[in-house]
C-alpha cells in the first residue's frame, strides 16, 4: 500500500459560534468565501459566487410561490423623482435621511430635479398604478419586484444583516376593501413562515410594531423577527397595510359597482432575500462552517474519490459512474483535487454540502458505497444498488431534519419579567423579555425611550399569534398594562 499523503490540520471554523458569535460569523464568511467587503465604497459589500447561487434559488422559491397566490411580476426604474417623494409627508419624513440623491447628469452638470436612488419603491411604482387601475374588475391588483434598494445605513454594517445595499423582493399590492387589504397582510405573514422556517429552517416569530416604529406612511407593519445565535434579533420579512395612506395622494382610484369612484386600499410585503440568507448560515451553521437546506445548496452531492497507490483508476471509475447516475437529477460535483483526503472532507463541510460519497478500493471491491450527511454526521454503507434510492430518502428527507433540529422552541428563549432590573438582566443573558407594556400607540412612547436607554434593548411588539401571557402593570411606569410586548436587542 502507497505511503499515505500527510494530512493538513483540520481546523474548520477556529472560533466557537456560542463564545464568540460575531467573531465566528466573521470567519464563516470569509472562509467559505461568501462575502468581500473590501470593495472601495463603504457599506457596499461583493457577494460571492456560493452565496450568490443560494441565493439566486431562494429568490426563485419565493417568486414561485408569490406567483401562485396570484402576484405578477414587475421591472421598475431605479430612480425616483423627488417629487414622487413629497407626495406623502411620512414617508419622505421617514425615508428622507437614508436616501442616496443623483444631482448631476454626464457633461449636462446638475439635474432640474433630484432622484433618488430607490430606498423602496412605493412612490415610483404608485405614481404608475392611476394609470393602469380603473375598475374594481382591476382588482386585487397584485405586483412584485425582484430587486436592489439603497439605504444610507448609519449603523455599523455586516455582510447580509445589513448594508447600504441590499437585495429583496417588494409586493405592493391594492384591494378594493380594507378587510381584503389585511386579508393580504396575513397571507404575508403564512408566505414568511412557509418560506422561512419550512423550506430555510430559520425559527421566526411575527410582532405587531408599535406605532413609533412602523414603516413609515403604514397604518400599521407586521414584521419577523429571528433570534440570532448572539442573543439579537434581526428583522425578517415585514407587511404593512397602508390603508388609503398612499391611494389618496397619489390618486389610486377605481370604478366600483355601484358607479361610485374610491380610493384604493393598499398594502406592501418586503423579504430581504439578502438578510434572510444571513439569518440563515448564521442560525443554521456550526464550527464547521455552513448547513445548508437541501434545494438551495450550490452543490447537493460532493464525491470524494479515497485513492491509493495502484487502484487509482478503478477508485475514480467509480468515481465516475456514481457521477453519471445522480447528475440527472442532483447537482454533484467529484473533488479530483490533489489534497489529501482530510482536508476535502473539511472543505465541503465548511461549504455546507448536504452529503458526501466516499469511494475506495475496499468500496469498489465490496460493491459498496459510504454516504455522510452534513447536518448531523450521520454515516450510511450502502450496497452500490441501493444508491438511487437511499439517496432519494437522504435528499427528501433532509431540510425537514435540519427544521425539526434547529427550530429552536422559541418560548425557551423568552423570559417573562415584571421589574425593570429583571428584564436588563435577562437581556445581558441574550434573552427576549416579555413584559406588560401601556400600549404600542405613540402615547407609549416615552415608556419605550427608556427601555431603549436603560435596557439596551428594543419593544419589538406585541404577538400577532396567540398570547399566552397577562400583566396587571406596565414594566416602565406602573400604570395599568395595554398589553404583552417583548423586548429584545437587535441588528
Amino acid at each position: 500500500m502507497a505511503k499515505k499523503k500527510k494530512e493538513a490540520p483540520i481546523t474548520g471554523i477556529t472560533v466557537s459560534k456560542e463564545e464568540d458569535f460575531s467573531a465566528w460569523y466573521t470567519e464563516l464568511i470569509n472562509k467559505a468565501e461568501l462575502a468581500d467587503i473590501r470593495y472601495n465604497v463603504k457599506g457596499f459589500v461583493v457577494y460571492r459566487e456560493w452565496a450568490t447561487i443560494t441565493i439566486k434559488k431562494m429568490y426563485a422559491k419565493y417568486e414561485e410561490l408569490l406567483e401562485k397566490n396570484g402576484h405578477l411580476p414587475l421591472i421598475m426604474p431605479s430612480l425616483i423623482p423627488e417629487s414622487n417623494f413629497l407626495l406623502e409627508s411620512q414617508h419622505v419624513e421617514g425615508f428622507a435621511p437614508e436616501v442616496f440623491w443623483v444631482t448631476e447628469a454626464g457633461s449636462s452638470g446638475e439635474l432640474t430635479e433630484r432622484l433618488a436612488l430607490r430606498p423602496t419603491s412605493e412612490t415610483a411604482l404608485y405614481k404608475m398604478y392611476p394609470l393602469w387601475i380603473r375598475s374594481y374588475k382591476d382588482l386585487p391588483f397584485k405586483r412584485y419586484l425582484s430587486c436592489q434598494v439603497w439605504r444610507y445605513e448609519t449603523k455599523m454594517t455586516r455582510p447580509f444583516f445589513r448594508g447600504r445595499e441590499f437585495h429583496w423582493i417588494e409586493s405592493h399590492n391594492v384591494f378594493s376593501t380594507m378587510e381584503g387589504a389585511m386579508d393580504q397582510v396575513k397571507e404575508d405573514m403564512e408566505m414568511t413562515y412557509q418560506m422561512l422556517q419550512d423550506e430555510f429552517g430559520i425559527p421566526i416569530i411575527f410582532f405587531e410594531r408599535p406605532q413609533w416604529d412602523k414603516f413609515a406612511g403604514a397604518v400599521s407593519t407586521y414584521a419577523a423577527d429571528a433570534l440570532m445565535g448572539s442573543g439579537k434579533v434581526l428583522q425578517q420579512p415585514s407587511t404593512h397595510l397602508l390603508g388609503q395612506n398612499f391611494s389618496k395622494p397619489f390618486n389610486i382610484k377605481f370604478i366600483d359597482k355601484d358607479g361610485k369612484e374610491k380610493y384604493g386600499y393598499q398594502t406592501c410585503y418586503g423579504p430581504a432575500i439578502s438578510r434572510i440568507y444571513g439569518a440563515m448560515i448564521a442560525y443554521l451553521g456550526d464550527d464547521k462552517g455552513l448547513i445548508l437546506p437541501f434545494d438551495i445548496a450550490p452543490v447537493q452531492i460532493a464525491i470524494i474519490p479515497i485513492l491509493y497507490k495502484g487502484k487509482e483508476e478503478q477508485v475514480l471509475e467509480k468515481s465516475r459512474e456514481v457521477f453519471e447516475k445522480l447528475k440527472k437529477k442532483y447537482i454533484v460535483k467529484i473533488d479530483g483535487s490533489d489534497e489529501s483526503v482530510g482536508s476535502k472532507f473539511y472543505y465541503w463541510e465548511l461549504k455546507g454540502v448536504p452529503l458526501r460519497i466516499e469511494i475506495g478500493p475496499k468500496d469498489v471491491e465490496n460493491q459498496q458505497l459510504v454516504i455522510v450527511k452534513r447536518h448531523d454526521g450521520k454515516k450510511f454503507t450502502i450496497k452500490e444498488d441501493d444508491l438511487i434510492n437511499k439517496v432519494d430518502e437522504l435528499a427528501q428527507n433532509y431540510t425537514k431534519e435540519i427544521k425539526e433540529k434547529s427550530l429552536v422552541d422559541f418560548e425557551a428563549q423568552i423570559e417573562i419579567t415584571y421589574e425593570k432590573d429583571a428584564a436588563i438582566e435577562a437581556i445581558n443573558n441574550g434573552k427576549i423579555v416579555c413584559c406588560g407594556f401601556c400600549s404600542i400607540d405613540m402615547d407609549a412612547y416615552q415608556c419605550a425611550e427608556v427601555v431603549e436607554k436603560e435596557t439596551g434593548g428594543e419593544v419589538r411588539g406585541k404577538r400577532v399569534d396567540e398570547e399566552k401571557h397577562e400583566f396587571t402593570t406596565c414594566l416602565i411606569c406602573g400604570k395599568p398594562a395595554g398589553c404583552t410586548v417583548y423586548i429584545a436587542k437587535s441588528y
